[in-house]
């Protein structure tokens, strides 16, 4: 009683709402989004991994704090997933561990992500099932260890997720229980059954709503960008500025030029002069005036660059870029893109769809745009043009690009640049065939079949 005088009331408050929190929790994903993210006012993390251990070696992220969802491609979830198995083999107890990278003899491929992702310590908490097989790993990243009149406090905690944890991951539910032969005879009819199942296949992509009709704007000349004219997203008409070039690297070289057109010129008039009393300043006339002519020809080339190096809108539509500042000051080379002036009138989606989720799709096939901005009002299309290879996108994933029309909407709904995800629908197939795709496609792939 004395003991739990001593705590602060803030402290007790605050592990009840922890423990009433997981006591609360309908799935194991929101068990760990609560153990990642609620405990934050007890340690004052940097950050909090939650992990479920399915074997010995095998352990699947189920939760960073401050993160809705985990990139999976990502280089710092694939160094996790190296790292976490190294980890966990060096809690050995059921209580919680200190690991300090200083301390350890890791790996390089351990310790070099470690120095850059990760603080000097980790404090590992296991999480285990009511037999005592380990569940889970929860870690924890500190500046420095925590200190040790709090262990003993967070104890009740730590039992508490445990507890929940065990409830949640169905551990001890089917304890002693034994099919009959006819019951698992059933079961596999039903299964049978339900694997014959006609469905449809269906994939999900992120999506943009783009222009059908867009044409590129490039740089004419190489030169710097001076001054942007319109805005992103700004309507403009036929012949509207754009953007034009720095010209004073132009108008100094058109400067010179004129002098040495001029100076040409006085030669060619002193040699003709000549010409009248000495025969042999003839033969000079016919290099002087092909040197004016070349002068002359440099100075037109000048003024023509100069002339373009105010760039206009070819025809009416939307400026489409990302921003002013990303071009002002900015070297440019003949024919590199700058924004594109699209036609809002006939809108279009552009699905990038990765090559891990790609289906056989034909063009016609119908797909389902949801809206990020409109979740409820979502729009339908069918596919116009699919790209023949598959190439890197904006995300750095391999996918392939479709074009797809919009059939229905608002005109705020299809407004040029709102992203989505679209469901894409392909022919149907068994419900098996659907569910194993993948397994079968990557046994394929590793057994060489």
């Amino acid at each position: 009683m004395n003991d739990r005088a001593q705590i602060p009331s803030q402290l007790l408050l605050t592990l009840g709402a922890l423990r009433d929190k997981a006591m609360a929790a309908d799935s194991l994903n929101a068990l760990a989004f609560s153990i990642a993210n609620d405990a934050y006012p007890l340690l004052r993390f940097r950050q909090a991994l939650v992990f479920a251990q399915h074997a010995p070696s095998q352990y699947e992220l189920l939760c960073v704090s401050g993160l809705a969802k985990p990139q999976e491609d990502s280089p710092y979830l694939v160094w996790l997933r190296r790292t976490v198995p190294w980890l966990a083999g060096h809690v050995t107890t059921a209580a919680p561990t200190w690991l300090a990278r200083g301390e350890l003899d890791a790996p390089p491929e351990v310790s070099d992500g470690w120095a850059e992702w990760w603080p000097e310590g980790a404090w590992c908490v296991p999480i285990h099932g009511k037999s005592g097989q380990r569940l889970g790993l929860i870690v924890f990243l500190l500046d420095e260890p925590v200190q040790d009149g709090l262990v003993p406090i967070l104890q009740g905690l730590f039992q508490t997720w445990s507890y929940c944890w065990s409830s949640l991951s169905g551990q001890g539910r089917l304890k002693g229980w034994r099919p009959s032969r006819k019951q698992l005879l059933v079961a596999l009819a039903v299964l049978a059954a339900l694997l014959l199942l006609p469905v449809r296949q269906t994939a999900l992509a992120p999506a943009e709503i783009v222009s059908r009709n867009a044409q590129i704007i490039s740089s004419p000349i190489d030169g710097v960008i001076a001054q942007m004219h319109v805005r992103p997203n700004q309507a403009v008409t036929e012949g509207a500025p754009l953007f034009n070039l720095d010209e004073t690297t132009l108008r100094t070289r058109a400067d010179v030029l004129r002098k040495e057109v001029a100076v040409a010129d006085a030669e060619l008039v002193a040699a003709s002069q000549r010409a009248f009393d000495n025969p042999q300043s003839k033969g000079e006339l016919t290099v002087l005036t092909g040197k004016a002519q070349q002068r002359r020809s440099e100075l037109s080339g000048v003024l023509a660059q100069l002339e373009r190096t105010q760039v206009v809108a070819p025809r009416s539509g939307v400026a489409v870029y990302s921003d002013p500042n990303d071009w002002l000051g900015k070297p440019v080379v003949t024919g590199e893109r700058i924004l594109l002036v699209a036609d809002p009138s006939q809108p279009a989606m552009r699905v990038q769809l990765p090559v891990a989720d790609a289906i056989a799709l034909e063009v016609g096939a119908p797909v389902t745009l949801y809206l990020t901005a409109y979740p409820l009002q979502p729009l339908h299309g069918k596919i116009l043009e699919t790209s023949y290879q598959a190439r890197l996108n904006e995300e750095s994933v391999v996918a392939y690009r479709l074009l797809v029309s919009i059939e229905d909407g608002d005109e705020a709904a299809r407004r040029l640049g709102l992203h989505g995800t679209a469901k894409l629908y392909g022919e149907r197939v068994v419900l098996g065939y659907y569910l194993l795709r993948r397994p079968i496609a990557a046994a394929r792939a590793w057994l060489g079949w």
